[in-house]
């Protein structure tokens, strides 16, 4: 009987351990419609890093596309 009520307990514990949302760092971004009246799926944004080097890649890349490219200003 005990072997039982063990073997329930542990079913019960690994139902619960696993959830459908998953854990994730991040913000949610909801479906929503486009300015075209196209809809826009939902997904999750990654959160940004507030490393020194993060911060200062993304700055050269900005500076890069600004310079470069076809979305430099003329």
């Amino acid at each position: 009987m005990r072997y039982i009520k063990l073997t329930y307990l542990f079913i019960a514990l690994l139902i619960s351990s696993c959830s459908d949302s998953e854990e994730t760092s991040g913000t949610y971004v909801g479906p929503s419609i486009d300015r075209r009246g196209r809809f826009r799926k939902a997904y999750v944004r990654k959160s940004v890093s507030t490393d020194v080097n993060a911060v200062r890649n993304r700055t050269r890349s900005k500076v890069y596309y600004q310079l470069k490219g076809k979305y430099r200003k003329k």
